[in-house]
């Protein structure tokens, strides 16, 4: 695991599903100096995402985003984007999801210490260069037990790479009802 270098900030955002936790993310992000690089972890799966996507595209057109459109190689575009002076990854939560897939398509079954050691290595790519990156997340914990096991693998495998993305950033934030609790400070 890389060192903390002068001038590397690793902030963790996370929170319900429409929690708040992208506009808090994105406002973040345009309040620092750039150049400033999107990495989006969601493919298009279906019309209604594809739609989704392309309101995204269009609210980041014009403001000073890169995007880059990544949903399996975090780590290789984090290294990717060393340049950019912020990086906003939106989001773990969709990038598991997609590393889920891939694994079950290959039957291939993913561990929490696969996830963690990957993690690891995403928190190491992001901690290269002088940046911030900004992580989203959704908190899948605080539900019930899903009642099958796909769900609960997947419910783990986000909570594996949540605590240590947390344990890892210098500052995190928890997102409810579009308000930002700090859990961790700089």
């Amino acid at each position: 695991m890389a060192n903390k270098s002068s001038g590397n900030h690793l902030l963790y955002i996370s929170g319900g599903a429409r929690s708040g936790k992208s506009s808090y993310a994105e406002q973040r992000a345009l309040s620092l100096a750039g150049p400033h690089t999107y990495v989006a972890t969601c493919p298009v799966l279906d019309e209604e995402m594809a739609a989704r996507i392309e309101l995204h595209r269009q609210r980041r057109a014009g403001n000073c985003w890169h995007t880059v459109e990544e949903p399996i190689e975090l780590a290789t575009a984090l290294s990717t984007t060393r340049d950019s002076g912020i990086v906003l990854v939106d989001c773990i939560t969709l990038w598991i999801n997609n590393l889920l897939y891939q694994a079950d398509t290959n039957s291939k079954p993913l561990s929490e210490d696969w996830m963690q050691t990957t993690t690891e290595n995403v928190i190491d790519a992001a901690r290269r260069g002088k940046r911030t990156v900004i992580f989203v997340s959704n908190e899948l914990g605080m539900g019930i037990v899903p009642a099958d096991g796909l769900s609960r693998n997947y419910r783990d495998l986000v909570g594996r790479c949540n605590q240590a993305l947390a344990a890892h950033a210098d500052e995190a934030v928890f997102m409810v009802s579009g308000l930002p609790l700090t859990l961790k400070k700089p």
